[in-house]
C-alpha cells in the first residue's frame, strides 16, 4: 500500500505484477507446488537473464 501521499511508493512492484501477468503463461496448475515453481523459474529468468527495457 502506498503512504499518504506518496503515490510512487508502490509502483516498483505494481510494474513488476503486470509485468508477470504479461509475460508468463498463466495456466490452471494442477497444484501449490507446481504454480510455484513455474513462478520461481519465472522470477529467476526475469532478474538474471531477461533484457530489461532500460538496458536496451
Amino acid at each position: 500500500m502506498s503512504a499518504a501521499g506518496n503515490c510512487y511508493d508502490n509502483a516498483f512492484m505494481e510494474s513488476y505484477f503486470g509485468t508477470i501477468k504479461t509475460e508468463l503463461d498463466v495456466v490452471e496448475y494442477r497444484n501449490g507446488a507446481e504454480a510455484l515453481r513455474e513462478l520461481a523459474s519465472y522470477i529467476a529468468y526475469y532478474g538474471g537473464e531477461r533484457l530489461h527495457s532500460s538496458l536496451g
